[in-house]
């Protein structure tokens, strides 16, 4: 069953309610490449944002080699944009 209909607050067109599985799976699949790529893209950035979160409940993160965990962050990055992709192929073939 293929949706057309990407707009999530439109009736689906292949089931009649307001959203169907399809759509669902279709949407969570491009999110996760979508931060599989800001993750890809921007680790530094990432990294910063998790010290900055993990601030106010007092933890203090240091990673011990910067450089080994941008890389890190990196290939966490690119397999998610990875599995991402093979779910939407997953998702769009069955």
């Amino acid at each position: 069953m293929n949706c057309p209909v990407l707009n999530l607050f439109t009736k689906c067109s292949c089931c009649g309610w307001m959203i169907c599985e399809f759509c669902v799976q279709l949407t969570i699949t491009v999110i996760v490449v979508f931060f599989g790529g800001l993750i890809a893209w921007k680790p530094k950035k990432i990294i910063d944002m998790q010290i900055a979160l993990y601030r106010p409940f007092n933890w203090k993160i240091e990673p011990i080699s910067m450089e080994k965990e941008i890389r890190n962050t990196r290939i966490m990055g690119l397999v998610v944009i990875i599995l991402g992709i093979l779910s939407l192929g997953y998702i769009l073939l069955k």
